[in-house]
């Protein structure tokens, strides 16, 4: 039978394959090591949670009532008091250095004008240089004046007799898949997503390039190898080091970072491995196309690192992107992997109901495969 000789050719050059990664132990450190210190590392500095935001009080009034606002702020994890200005220069100073964030000035005659039946205004200075935290801060500063308000209406009708009354509207409302909306829960499953993009395409970029750069491409070629046997050959050991990394990084996330796994981690394994077909694919692909090791890697990273990161989904939501760079998304497969790990491990979705998203990334994987296939023929003769 044909299919034999396949097979033995296959398991030949990865034999061949894995021999030169035991051998190279910087890049086995690399495949093996990098995805845990990157989700460690990641997984801590990266937060979009807005927390003990840095606040200058300017208090002009100082009576009962701006000392009572005062502790309101005080007794909030969102914002932390780290000074008292007595003059707008300070406060100024303090936002211009960074030791402030955002500034609340109390005006004079605070208490006097809400007593009189007046509106009376607070000033808050925010440090628009991060239009999301000062977005979130002023938020967070609005809702705690509201409650103050609120207090101090209760406060009139306790005293006009009015002992309890009912709001028209009340919400009541109810987070799924993430009610403490922790944002390391749908932060770390998207850098496994970006950390497996990254790390199949960059080891597996090495792969031809190597071997055009050691010689032993001239020897390969004398074979009777066939273009897909090669192909096959070479990634199989970066699947098998890409499939540890995601039991690695998966188990990272849950231990480390308390990231509950809601769906199957079966499914989540097989689509994995599918995303890493596809990936190492494409490092193989661009190792063909480049020839040079270190051209290699830099264009692995250009086309990996860049367009996952920023196209996935993963940090910027791809229906606020233009038209045009929403149809750019559609190449980039972190993308249909993305949706598919918050499927999955924060939903507990089955992956049948996102199909479309298996057939997109069957479809990028075939398509590498084929086109590094006719690459890879270019260099082998007629066997």
């Amino acid at each position: 039978m044909k299919i034999f000789p396949a097979i033995v050719r296959v398991t030949a050059i990865a034999d061949k394959e894995w021999l030169q990664i035991r051998r190279d132990s910087r890049s086995l450190i690399l495949s093996i090591l990098a995805p845990a210190v990157l989700i460690m590392l990641f997984g801590y500095a990266l937060t979009v949670d807005v927390k003990n935001v840095s606040t200058v009080i300017y208090d002009q009034d100082k009576t009962a009532a701006s000392r009572n606002l005062i502790e309101k702020f005080s007794k909030t994890e969102y914002l932390t008091i780290t000074a008292y200005a007595s003059n707008y220069r300070e406060v100024d100073k303090m936002i211009d250095m960074g030791d402030a964030s955002l500034a609340i000035v109390i005006p004079r005659s605070f208490e006097k004008t809400f007593k009189s039946g007046k509106q009376a205004d607070v000033q808050v200075i925010v440090d628009g240089s991060d239009s999301t935290s000062a977005t979130v801060s002023t938020g967070y500063v609005k809702a705690i004046i509201t409650g103050f308000n609120l207090d101090i209406k209760i406060e009139e009708l306790n005293r006009a007799g009015i002992s309890s009354f009912k709001t028209p509207v009340d919400v009541k409302s109810r987070v799924w898949y993430n009610p403490e909306l922790r944002s390391k829960n749908f932060i770390i499953p998207g850098l496994i997503v970006i950390i497996l993009a990254i790390i199949s395409a960059l080891i597996a970029s090495l792969t031809i390039s190597r071997e055009w750069e050691r010689g032993t491409m001239e020897t390969l070629i004398t074979t009777p190898v066939r273009p897909w046997e090669l192909l096959i050959g070479k990634i199989i050991p970066y699947l098998v080091i890409g499939l540890f990394d995601v039991i690695l990084t998966a188990c990272t996330g849950y231990f480390v970072f308390d990231v509950p796994i809601k769906g199957s981690f079966i499914e989540f394994y097989l689509l994995a491995l599918l995303f890493l077909t596809g990936t190492s694919s494409l490092g193989v692909l661009i190792s063909a196309a480049t020839k040079i090791q270190v051209l290699s890697v830099q264009v692995a990273m250009v086309a990996t690192y860049l367009p996952s990161f920023i196209l996935s989904g993963f940090i910027f939501p791809i229906e606020n992107m233009p038209v045009f760079v929403q149809g750019i998304t559609y190449l980039i497969p972190a993308r249909y992997l993305m949706v598919l790990v918050k499927g999955i491990v924060l939903k507990g979705v089955a992956a049948s109901l996102l199909w479309m998203q298996i057939v997109f990334l069957a479809v990028f994987a075939m398509l590498v495969i084929i086109i590094g296939i006719k690459k890879i023929k270019v260099m082998l003769p007629e066997g």
